[in-house]
């Protein structure tokens, strides 16, 4: 598992670039009839809900893509929280530049906002246990890194980034391999030895043959608590546990307190409510 990466400017150009193509194409056909060339004036990003700002950066760099010309004051900043009402952004320059970027950027802003938030009320669920938040690979194609950026703003941590990252031995590769055993045997063979291996398991049986063959860290996938509490106890701290399946917020503080590791849930970055955010001209 690993906890951090780099937001790449190149990456973030092209995300974006790709974002303005598909929105504004060759034009804003209405802010054209609107407007008076060159007219400028001031915009105000306003939070209509308790929300954690993550993905201002990437709000900015949106109004800079249209017209780098544009001033862009950040007034609440990533991680930080911003109730009802609350200023995010100001954005002063060519008002066609600022209409022109106002969707792009506010649908990056909303979804990253509502990964945060998402993940930041989970986190306050299990504290004072010791499992930590993390995320999974069911994230919005192409915005794999803003999901998982937005996950780590909200107090969550990252799995892994994608199937290159790490091993994880789900239950397609133990069936191809014809069992558990067999499965950690054929990685072991390929890999280094300092490569960790995270088996995939649903019940207390396959526990045990993943703790036999050798597994690093194992994942209790859509077990029952009382079924993690077991592994827990068959375990004894030896190697770290990890619950995964269809976790939700009224779920997940029982799920900690059976003592696992690690509790990923899907549903911060699969299912997301973009925060209520609005941006108005003044």
């Amino acid at each position: 598992m690993k906890d951090g990466f780099v937001l790449l400017p190149h990456y973030l150009r092209k995300l974006i670039q790709r974002a303005l193509e598909e929105d504004v194409g060759p034009g804003d056909a209405t802010t054209a009839a609107v407007l008076r060339v060159g007219q400028t004036g001031r915009a105000v990003t306003l939070a209509k809900a308790g929300i954690v700002v993550a993905g201002i950066d990437v709000f900015r760099e949106v109004f800079l893509a249209v017209d780098p010309e544009i001033v862009v004051t950040v007034c609440r900043d990533n991680g930080e929280e911003a109730g009802n009402g609350d200023i995010l952004a100001e954005i002063s320059g060519r008002l066609a530049s600022i209409l022109m970027a106002e969707r792009v950027a506010l649908n990056f802003l909303q979804r990253m906002c509502g990964i945060a938030t998402a993940t930041s009320k989970y986190v306050a669920e299990v504290k004072g246990t010791k499992a930590r938040i993390l995320d999974t690979r069911k994230t919005a194609p192409g915005l794999r890194l803003l999901d998982k950026l937005a996950v780590r703003t909200g107090g969550g941590g990252n799995h892994r980034f994608g199937l290159y990252h790490g091993i994880l031995v789900k239950d397609n590769h133990i069936a191809a391999a014809g069992g558990i055993a067999s499965a950690v045997a054929l990685i072991r063979e390929g890999v280094s030895y300092m490569q960790k291996v995270e088996v995939e398991v649903n019940s207390i049986e396959g526990v045990e043959e993943a703790l036999r063959a050798g597994a690093d860290i194992v994942m209790l996938d859509n077990m029952s608590v009382s079924e993690m509490k077991k592994a827990v106890s068959l375990v004894g701290g030896r190697i770290p546990l990890e619950a995964s399946g269809n976790i939700t917020l009224t779920t997940v503080r029982e799920i900690a307190e059976t003592g696992v590791d690690f509790i990923s849930v899907g549903a911060l970055t699969h299912s997301v409510i973009a925060a209520d955010i609005s941006l108005k001209v003044e």
